[in-house]
């Protein structure tokens, strides 16, 4: 079915198939809420595992089209353009991502709109910039042989995403996918499905060909999710997410061994010397334990602190904390909600099981008072806990909410234990000012990014990812070129 002229983002939210926007094909839809408000505020057209096939097959027939013959200065002029028309329609991404996530406007004025752009402009550069190895080689009879590496586009790639950064996350995978040649068919999070579709809107308007970008909106088992990883035409998967869904995922792709990226969950430490600046830590673990109402993959939610300075941290946080209100304006004194009245439950529920494992709470702890067109809306107060053990449930796994346990430590190899002590691996922030123990921790810390004196300051050319449960590979810069192409090794003997 092809486009009825029907919008890509109203109160209606249509699949994006080959340069087209369709209907769902069985007619199926869901309803998409605003977590602000908790009220239903479109329908969203779900795609049935036909409509993914034709998703796939557009995407395939556009490697084999005008996007497979073009050189890379010709697809860097395209990417590069989409950039610009993501920030000349700044406003429409803008309006789309807060009505899905109902994160405060100047978060997504300052972060996920930004870096959407930011995303496709930085990938355009690597690919244009980045060198391949060669190597001059001595042949058994005297001779000489030239060995030399060409990058070839990996496929169809299936680009499963969040709801908790929808733009952010998806451009920094299609960015990459489709620098190196690669085409994709998107999936968002049923939670928030909006800007996924509006870039359809995007590429055609730059002139992309069609099929290179396709989105398919739906669920998991059973749904859009499924039929995707399963469609045996994708030739890699990359995933951000819940790390159940990544292990669900990795059983789907090793029929017919494809690829995958994976960035997973995380339970992410800060260790806070006694030597640090109580200014910087708290200015940055306010940021880091509550910006996006903690549902961030790179948030802090073990917090270790060096005894000496212990009761001092809590009492700056707590004011901290508590500066907060809820409610998703423009001003950065408002924590938004949580994404979902399921999520809310979750968080909660471990509110609940934090006290019953001993807790003290010593802020928050509920739901907070709120009144007007945000009274159903689903928010959480800023939480904070002492007295809870380190081997507790809620100081082990993943809340993804706006709450964090404080632990007191004596001795850095006690907190260096301490911090590594998790099934994840994502990442970690270290606080000092001792210059010495800030490289030596940091080294020590068994993750994939650690941050010290400083959280979520990110370079786009450096690797990200994590270990463990919290994920498979590195993305970013030249790391992501790995994942989205195949190396070929030519060797010429001379």
């Amino acid at each position: 079915m092809a486009n009825e002229n029907i919008p890509a983002v109203t109160d209606t939210i249509l699949n994006f198939i080959g340069g087209a926007y369709r209907r769902g094909s069985t007619g199926k839809t869901f309803d998409n809420f605003a977590p602000a408000t908790g009220l239903r505020i479109g329908t969203v057209h779900e795609a049935s595992e036909a409509d993914v096939a034709d998703a796939v097959a557009a995407a395939k027939a556009a490697l084999n089209g005008p996007w497979g013959k073009m050189t890379t200065a010709e697809r860097v002029r395209l990417i590069t353009a989409v950039a610009a028309e993501i920030e000349r329609r700044a406003d429409d991404f803008l309006a789309a991502e807060v009505a899905d996530t109902g994160k405060p406007r100047h978060v997504a004025s300052h972060i996920d709109i930004p870096r959407g752009a930011a995303n496709f402009r930085m990938f355009a550069d690597v690919i244009s910039t980045t060198p391949t190895e060669s190597f001059a080689t001595a042949t058994p009879d005297g001779g000489k042989a030239l060995n030399y590496v060409v990058r070839k586009p990996k496929g169809v790639i299936a680009v499963i995403c969040p709801w908790n950064f929808p733009l952010l996350l998806m451009t920094w995978k299609v960015g990459p996918a489709l620098a190196c040649g690669n085409t994709v068919v998107v999936k968002p999070s049923e939670e928030t499905p909006r800007t996924a579709a509006l870039l359809g809107e995007v590429m055609n308007a730059v002139g992309m060909p069609e099929g290179v970008y396709n989105v398919v909106h739906g669920f998991g088992a059973g749904s859009a999710g499924e039929f995707l990883t399963s469609n045996p035409d994708i030739d890699a998967i990359t995933f951000t997410g819940e790390t159940g869904t990544g292990q669900a995922i990795m059983q789907k792709a090793a029929v017919g061994v494809r690829d995958i990226s994976f960035e997973l969950g995380g339970k992410n430490p800060a260790v806070v010397f006694a030597d640090a600046d109580l200014d910087k830590v708290v200015e940055g673990l306010s940021r880091s334990v509550f910006l996006n109402t903690g549902q961030v993959c790179l948030g802090t939610e073990r917090v270790y602190v060096e005894r000496p300075v212990f009761d001092e941290f809590v009492k700056r946080m707590t004011v901290a904390a508590k500066a907060f209100k809820p409610g998703a304006t423009g001003d950065p004194a408002y924590l938004g909600p949580l994404i979902s009245a399921e999520h809310q439950e979750k968080v909660l529920g471990y509110y609940a099981r934090a006290v019953a494992e001993g807790a003290t709470v010593v802020t928050g702890g509920g739901v907070p008072a709120i009144s007007g067109d945000e009274a159903g809306g689903f928010y959480v107060e800023p939480t904070l806990w002492t007295g809870l053990a380190h081997d507790s449930s809620v100081m082990r796994e993943e809340i993804f909410g706006p709450c964090c346990g404080v632990i007191p430590f004596d001795a850095e190899d006690e907190v260096i234990g301490l911090a590594n002590d998790t099934d994840y691996g994502l990442c970690a922030t270290i606080w000092t000012e001792n210059l010495s123990r800030a490289h030596r921790v940091a080294a020590s810390m068994q993750v994939g990014v650690c941050w010290v004196n400083c959280w979520f300051l990110r370079d786009l050319r450096t690797a990200f990812g994590g270990s463990g449960h919290s994920g498979i590979g590195r993305e970013g810069g030249v790391h992501s070129l790995e994942f989205y192409t195949e190396t070929e090794n030519i060797c010429v003997k001379l």
